[in-house]
């Protein structure tokens, strides 16, 4: 039922779906692809407050203005919802309510973990805790027991979304690789040889 209120969008890498501070006019959830979540100080200096992925679900319900704003890092397939529709229906399905609690306090513990990520980690827990966090939402498993996953994002975006440089982040990815933690077939693709060291390695 609650597909009959929403509508598909496609967005393009650095398109932006939200705007921090404006009127909250729409909800969604994310169908494919990868986003950021960002705010801004008054010097016009951007924070990264995380990423959302397919599944993930962006905006805020029963509020008046939007509390950060959403950018697509890669092209993404989102649902939009007008969100006075979704709160009228949202009020009228308890369910759902209890759904949406759930998921804002996992957002609430992502915040979080992502504060640290930023604020207190070394460039090689960074890199190493931002691995982990890919291969737990987009990772697929492989017939001898590793894990596989397709980078969303270039190294570039990943530097700047981990407040590194793309020179920090290429010598990171090759220590793992000569650690043997990690196997590089392709700029994109990423297998995790070793998980147990490298959340050691994230702390």
């Amino acid at each position: 039922m609650l597909n009959g209120i929403g509508r598909r969008r496609q967005l393009e890498p650095g398109e932006q779906l939200m705007w921090e501070g404006d009127e909250a006019v729409l909800v969604a959830n994310v169908i494919d692809g990868v986003l950021k979540l960002a705010s801004h100080s008054a010097d016009g200096g951007e924070q990264i407050l995380g990423l959302a992925y397919p599944s993930d679900f962006l905006g805020r319900p029963f509020g008046e203005t939007a509390p950060y704003g959403v950018e697509a890092l890669t092209d993404a397939q989102i649902c939009v919802f007008e969100r006075k529709d979704f709160d009228r229906f949202a009020r009228d399905h308890p369910r759902l309510e209890h759904k949406l609690l759930e998921r804002t306090l996992t957002e609430l513990d992502r915040s979080r973990r992502w504060m640290m990520l930023l604020g207190r980690m070394n460039a090689g827990q960074k890199v190493a805790s931002f691995l982990l966090e890919l291969t737990d939402r987009l990772g697929k498993a492989g017939a001898g027991g590793e894990t596989f996953v397709t980078l969303p994002l270039s190294r570039q975006q990943m530097a700047d979304v981990l407040g590194l440089t793309i020179e920090t982040v290429s010598r990171q990815l090759s220590r793992l690789r000569s650690a043997g933690l990690i196997d590089t077939p392709s700029r994109r693709e990423i297998v995790l040889r070793d998980r147990r060291e490298l959340e050691e390695l994230a702390g």
